[in-house]
């Protein structure tokens, strides 16, 4: 049987519970810098449907700032990005009468 110091030094902590598949230990991520780990979970689901460069700057607007809840602000980031990304993708239709 091992010690509990054996066990402990075996077990990497930076992986934790969420590395089985990428977008687990993306989603993760995302909680930690959020510093929202009670909803790690969304985090994982966002990372796993919505695109990785929307997440990425979404987060990147939010690190720096000094809002209390970085959740929030970067949940609303992430909206308006996407919206974003809608009006560009429907722009050159509209451009282009047919």
């Amino acid at each position: 049987m091992k010690s509990i110091k054996e066990v402990l030094s075996v077990r990497d902590p930076k992986k934790g519970k969420y590395s089985k598949n990428e977008f687990q230990v993306f989603g993760y991520y995302l909680a930690t810098n959020l510093e929202d780990t009670a909803h790690t979970s969304l985090y994982i689901k966002l990372s796993k449907d919505v695109d990785r460069n929307l997440l990425e700057k979404a987060l990147a607007f939010v690190k720096d700032s000094k809002a209390r809840s970085k959740g929030k602000l970067f949940m609303w980031k992430l909206k308006e990005l996407r919206q974003q990304n809608k009006t560009k993708q429907t722009k050159p239709e509209e451009l282009n009468p047919v």
